[in-house]
């Protein structure tokens, strides 16, 4: 059996990492790139050598993602369906484009929120008290 009463019990702030997250940080340091390319996690990172491989981030940025675009098309696709009557192949491009750009945009963003909330709450391989 192993003995955690002598592992550090601070928990980590969620909020502070939540937010170096959304900026696609480090969620320990907050200044090292939390991405090699545009979603590949690094296992480390390139400052303070957190152990970043723990990380199982799957589905979760791409709903993430999904819910928010759409949250926030549908009401501007309602607005100027009704206010303006622009063409249908009109709305189709302006917001086809908009919902990709959003999309891109946001995707990586949602990874590092999801990263660093795996993280502050020591989910997954994150959990070096033991």
């Amino acid at each position: 059996m192993t003995d955690i009463t002598n592992a550090p019990t601070e928990d980590r702030e969620l909020r502070p990492a939540l937010m170096k997250g959304l900026r696609r940080k480090c969620p320990n340091c907050g200044s090292g790139p939390l991405f090699k390319g545009y979603l590949k996690v690094r296992d480390t990172c390139t400052v303070c050598r957190e152990d970043l491989s723990p990380q199982r981030a799957d589905d979760g940025p791409a709903y993430l993602t999904i819910l928010i675009v759409g949250h926030l098309l549908a009401p501007i696709l309602h607005f100027v369906f009704v206010h303006f009557r622009p063409s249908p192949l009109t709305m189709f491009t302006i917001f086809s484009i908009g919902c990709v750009a959003l999309s891109l945009y946001l995707l990586p963003r949602m990874k590092g929120a999801v990263v660093a909330f795996q993280w502050a709450r020591r989910m997954h391989g994150f959990d070096t008290r033991r």
